[in-house]
């Protein structure tokens, strides 16, 4: 039985008839698009669909001096990547929108300064186009390397003591954390303690000042306490309020991680939530919906972090000015304030 010819592999030469458009129009919208006119481009992509054509990516490299792949940058332990929900929410969904303009993303984790070194070395030799830096704290060497370096970055959040020279985008930290605070206010509730995060973090520093500001000339540092974006560090901070304000009545937690500790904890402890004690959070993943009580929150719109972040540092790596994007978050309202 003869054997079934092998189905051949379409060809530039393909996609140009299917576009009706000449193979050098089909290279160069290939290989960034220049000098072509403004319909090349479109019938060239239905082209590409419809044939089926896949480009050498080693071949596209050496034709655009460039790698057509992204570093997505965390500067934390490993073992957080897997334990808090934002990371993970943010690394799918940046991979999701790289994905639909068909760019691979490189995972990389600089938790210590050996993987900082190598990471950056690895970056720095044009193996990636830019980089996505993820949970970026005040000064943080990374910043300084990837700049030194002359590698287009955007950060997810403010990158604090470079946002003068990194472009990024975050969520209205401040105002968010106010708007929190207000609403609690606006409940009736009179003692109102803060679980910060790291306070060399934006969401850290900045929640904090949206606090302040909603409690005015109220604003008490004992009714503050600090927690590392925990679930743990949630649970003892609530714990320290209430040894210094046994009569705290509401307590916002700078995550919902520190939010669902902080629940757990005055369970434990024989208080009901929210009737003893209000507890509201902030980012509203998965677990504030499904935690008894379910938790109010803020709710960062992570999607569009990442749509943001990815259309940005493509217009860096393109040659634009790095730019600032601030976006709203929601305030979403379940039982537990």
């Amino acid at each position: 039985m003869p054997a079934t010819p092998a189905k051949k592999r379409p060809t530039v030469r393909d996609v140009a008839a299917a576009a009706g458009v000449s193979r050098g129009t089909v290279s160069r919208v290939i290989n960034g698009g220049h000098w072509v006119s403004d319909e090349a481009p479109i019938a060239v992509e239905a082209a590409i669909k419809s044939t089926g054509y896949s480009m050498n990516q080693h071949a596209r490299s050496l034709a655009t001096g460039k790698s057509n792949s992204i570093a997505f940058l965390l500067t934390e332990p490993q073992h957080l990547l897997f334990e808090d929900p934002t990371f993970s929410i943010l690394l799918r969904s940046c991979a999701e929108v790289l994905g639909e303009r068909e760019m691979p993303m490189l995972l990389m984790v600089s938790g210590t300064e050996k993987e900082r070194k190598r990471n950056t070395e690895y970056i720095a030799s044009g193996h990636v186009d830019g980089v996505i830096l993820v949970s970026s704290h005040k000064d943080n060497p990374v910043i300084a390397d990837l700049i030194a370096k002359d590698i287009p970055t955007v950060a997810c959040g403010a990158p604090l003591g470079y946002e003068d020279a990194v472009g990024y985008v975050a969520v209205d930290e401040v105002g968010s954390a106010r708007r929190m605070v207000e609403h609690l206010k606006g409940k009736g509730y009179q003692k109102i303690g803060i679980i910060t995060g790291p306070l060399d973090t934006p969401g850290g520093l900045l929640r904090l000042d949206g606090y302040r500001l909603a409690v005015g000339s109220d604003f008490d540092d004992s009714l503050v306490a600090h927690g590392d974006y925990s679930r743990q560090s949630g649970a003892s901070a609530i714990r320290e309020l209430l040894e210094r304000h046994p009569d705290i009545d509401a307590v916002f937690a700078a995550s919902d991680l520190m939010a669902a500790g902080a629940i757990n904890a005055l369970t434990a402890m024989g208080k009901s939530v929210p009737d003893d004690v209000a507890v509201a959070g902030f980012d509203d993943h998965a677990l504030a919906s499904t935690i008894t009580p379910a938790l109010t929150t803020m709710r960062q719109p992570f999607e569009r972090i990442a749509s943001e972040v990815v259309r940005v540092l493509l217009g860096v790596i393109d040659g634009e000015e790095h730019a600032a994007v601030i976006l709203p978050a929601q305030l979403v309202e379940r039982d537990s304030a």
